[in-house]
C-alpha cells in the first residue's frame, strides 16, 4: 500500500507539472492571439484608409484626363486660328511676299528662303557678336561692316514698307494674338496632363501600399488562427491533465480516508466539480480558481 501511494504521489507531481505547463502555454497563446488581433485590425484599418486614398486619386486622375481632353480641343482651335492667321498675313503681303512657315514639321533649305525682317535681324545679331569677339579683322572687317550696314538699311526699308500696309499690320497683330492663345492652350494641356500623371502615379503607389498592408493583415490573421489553435490544443491538454490529477488525488484521498477511518470531504469535491464544469463550459476562471483545481487534495 505504501509503495502504491509513493507511485501515485510521483504520478500526481508529474501530472501537476504538465497541467501547469499546458496552462502557461495556453495563456501565452491567448496573449499572442490578442496581439495578433490588434495587429490585424490595425492593418485592416490602414488598408481601408489607403483604399479611400486610391479612390480619391483615381477620381482626380479621371477629372484631370477630362480637363486634358477639353484643353486639347481648345488647343486644336488655337492651332487652326494660327494657320488661318498666317494665311491671312501671307495674303496681305502680296503674291511676291515670303509665306510664313507652317507648323507641318518640314524645313526647306536656307538658300530657298527669301530674306525676311526676322532672318535679317538674326544675321545682324550674329555678325555683331562675331565682330565683338574679334573674329573679323583686316579686309574682312571692312566687308563685314559693309554687310551689317546693308542689313540695317534693308530691315529699315522692309519695316517702313510693312508699316505703311494697314492690312499687313492688322494681320501681324492677329497672328501674334493667335500664337499667344496657342501657347496658353498648349501650356494648359501640359499642366493638366502632368496633374493627371501625378494622380495616376499616386494611385499606383497607394495600390502597392494597399497590397503590402493587406499582406501584413493576412499574415497577422494567419498567426492569430495558429495561436488560437495552439491555445485550444494546450487547453484540452490542460483539462485532461486536471482530470488525471483529480483522479489520482481522489485515489490518494480515499486511501488516506480508509487509513483514518473517515471518508473524503464532500464539500471540497463538489466545489472542484463546479469549477471543472465552469472551465469545460468555456467560462473564464480566476488565477486562484485555476490554482485551486490543481491544489485539490
Amino acid at each position: 500500500m505504501d509503495e502504491l501511494k509513493i507511485q501515485l504521489e510521483e504520478r500526481r507531481k508529474m501530472v501537476d507539472e504538465k497541467a501547469t505547463k499546458y496552462r502557461i502555454l495556453r495563456d501565452e497563446c491567448n496573449d499572442n492571439s490578442k496581439k495578433f488581433t490588434i495587429t490585424r485590425n490595425e492593418m485592416n484599418g490602414e488598408v481601408r484608409e489607403l483604399i479611400v486614398q486610391v479612390r480619391e486619386q483615381r477620381e482626380i486622375r479621371e477629372q484631370m484626363n477630362e480637363i486634358v481632353r477639353d484643353k486639347k480641343a481648345i488647343r486644336q482651335d488655337a492651332n487652326k486660328m494660327v494657320r488661318e492667321s498666317k494665311d491671312a498675313l501671307n495674303l496681305a503681303k502680296g503674291p511676291d511676299a515670303v509665306p510664313e512657315p507652317r507648323d507641318d514639321g518640314r524645313r526647306g533649305g536656307r538658300r530657298d528662303r527669301p530674306d525676311t525682317i526676322h532672318s535679317l535681324r538674326r544675321e545682324l545679331i550674329r555678325l555683331e557678336n562675331e565682330f565683338e569677339m574679334g573674329r573679323h579683322t583686316g579686309k574682312n572687317e571692312t566687308k563685314v561692316m559693309k554687310r551689317m550696314k546693308e542689313i540695317s538699311a534693308q530691315i529699315k526699308k522692309m519695316k517702313m514698307s510693312e508699316d505703311s500696309n494697314t492690312d499687313l499690320k492688322e494681320s501681324r497683330e492677329t497672328l501674334r494674338m493667335a500664337m499667344e492663345t496657342q501657347e496658353t492652350a498648349h501650356a494648359a494641356v501640359e499642366q493638366a496632363a502632368e496633374a493627371a500623371q501625378e494622380a495616376h502615379d499616386l494611385m499606383l503607389q497607394w495600390n502597392k501600399e494597399v497590397d503590402n498592408q493587406r499582406e501584413k493583415a493576412e499574415s497577422a490573421h494567419r498567426k492569430l488562427r495558429g495561436s488560437k489553435k495552439d491555445a485550444d490544443k494546450n487547453h484540452r491538454a490542460y483539462i485532461v491533465s486536471l482530470r488525471c490529477l483529480h483522479s489520482i488525488q481522489d485515489i490518494l484521498r480515499a486511501m488516506r480516508g480508509a487509513n483514518a477511518g473517515a471518508g473524503q470531504r464532500p464539500s471540497a469535491r463538489v466545489e472542484v466539480q463546479d469549477l471543472m464544469s465552469k472551465l469545460m463550459s468555456g467560462a473564464t476562471l480566476t488565477t486562484d480558481e485555476l490554482m485551486q483545481l490543481q491544489r485539490y487534495d
